[in-house]
């Protein structure tokens, strides 16, 4: 009986989790900017209306142009399934995610428009500099590293969620990488890429990127909950984790919300030796860890 539930509660995550922490965010960003905002579902309602629509293209496309919205939509599928219900190994996730962002920046560079090629630019950029330190974070996953509850320990492991949940915001193309509430093209990296989106194709993106933030931050959870000592009782202790997913997502969606409300983008000069002291600070917190 606990297996069924178990199951249930996963199936339930992996439908309502994507819609849900993108309804949380613009609520709690409008809220911290003294606006009403969206309701919590708005998002569903909206990639309901776009799948609705045809798409209007230019002449000059090829098949792909087609085939990329469902690409991305494909392989956010897949890491989200393979994050939340763990059938796979997670050093697959960044074959997922390339194969993401191969998808973005070919559909970007087929509409041959300036803003599309400085947009896949900078994401390029980004998984460039935010590539290593994610892989550091699925070695730390996958590994048997357990986090001790002594003030040194937990000071050690804060430290490191913190750095990873930077990795993720340039993954995510998030403030201080970022900042989406401009609306300019000059200063939009995901945006910039589907400019050239419309009716199905549109809403297929933007599904496949709110499964992607989903996926992160659930990835980073598990990361928490995995190496830490908190569950001493083997027959609990994985559905009580599984339980803690859903509470400890909101949570960092709302600190997202306020997160994106009250920082800035930074200079795109800015980001490689950010990133790259990231990736030390990260190698050597995972030392020391191991080493304690």
């Amino acid at each position: 009986m606990n297996s069924v539930l178990y199951y249930i509660y996963l199936l339930v995550l992996f439908l309502v989790l994507p819609f849900l922490l993108t309804g949380i965010i613009r609520k709690v960003r409008a809220f911290a900017q003294g606006r009403r905002g969206p309701r919590l579902l708005q998002f569903f309602w909206e990639v309901d209306k776009s799948l609705r629509k045809n798409p209007i293209s230019h002449t000059n496309i090829s098949d792909f142009t087609h085939l990329a919205p469902r690409v991305a939509l494909f392989s956010s599928v897949m890491i989200w399934s393979v994050v939340l219900f763990e059938w796979a190994p997670f050093i697959l996730i960044p074959f997922f995610l390339a194969l993401y962002r191969f998808s973005y920046v070919s559909f970007a560079m087929e509409g041959a428009s300036s803003f599309g090629g400085m947009a896949s630019g900078r994401e390029i950029l980004l998984s460039v500099m935010a590539e290593p330190t994610f892989i550091l974070m699925i070695l730390a996953a996958q590994s048997h590293i357990e986090i001790s509850v002594s003030p040194q320990g937990a000071l050690i492991g804060l430290l490191f969620l913190s750095l990873s949940f930077i990795a993720i915001l340039a993954e995510l193309a998030k403030p201080p990488f970022d900042d989406p509430r401009t609306h300019l093209e000059l200063t939009m990296v995901h945006e910039a890429m589907i400019l050239e989106a419309s009716g199905k194709q549109l809403g297929v993106f933007e599904l496949a990127s709110s499964i992607k933030l989903s996926t992160l931050l659930v990835f980073l959870v598990k990361l928490a909950l995995e190496h830490s000592k908190l569950f001493k009782n083997e027959v609990l202790d994985s559905f009580a984790r599984e339980l803690m997913i859903a509470p400890m997502v909101i949570l960092l969606a709302i600190i997202l919300g306020f997160w994106e409300s009250n920082s800035v983008r930074r200079k795109w000069t800015w980001i490689p030796e950010f990133m790259g002291l990231t990736f030390i600070a990260i190698l050597i917190l995972g030392t020391l860890v191991k080493l304690s």
